[in-house]
């Protein structure tokens, strides 16, 4: 294989640092395991960040999201863990990771965590007629 999976993460310079505008990412194919079953977890990931000064690399951030697949975790903690490496290596002016997990057992969860510098305040919302 040509690739494998990667815990590490790559950024690359924001090419509008004058701005604040929003990248969403969606990612449908992530996998883990449950921590008591062993059994295949399914969630879509949605990333969405203001970046400051850098932004993370998409083929990186494939690696790094397929690096989970065979570790055992809960949706709350492995969500909050990612959330706290990517705003580590991207230092973002907000960040927002929601993982929509499919339903085990007849419930579905959604996990949502929020990173937010610490002297940054989002834009007032326009509402166009």
């Amino acid at each position: 294989m040509s690739t494998s999976p990667s815990k590490s993460l790559e950024t690359f310079d924001n090419p509008q640092t004058g701005r604040d505008y929003t990248i969403r990412i969606r990612m449908p194919e992530f996998t883990c395991l449950c921590p008591k079953t062993g059994q295949p977890d399914f969630a879509t990931l949605y990333l969405d960040y203001v970046p400051d000064k850098l932004c993370v690399e998409l083929k990186s951030l494939k690696l790094y999201i397929w690096s989970f697949r065979d570790e055992g975790a809960f949706h709350e903690a492995v969500t909050n863990q990612m959330l706290d490496e990517l705003a580590a290596v991207t230092h973002p002016r907000f960040m927002r990771l929601t993982a929509e997990f499919m339903v085990r057992g007849g419930i579905y969860t959604t996990v949502v965590a929020e990173h937010k510098a610490a002297n940054w305040a989002p834009s007032h919302k326009i509402e166009l007629p």
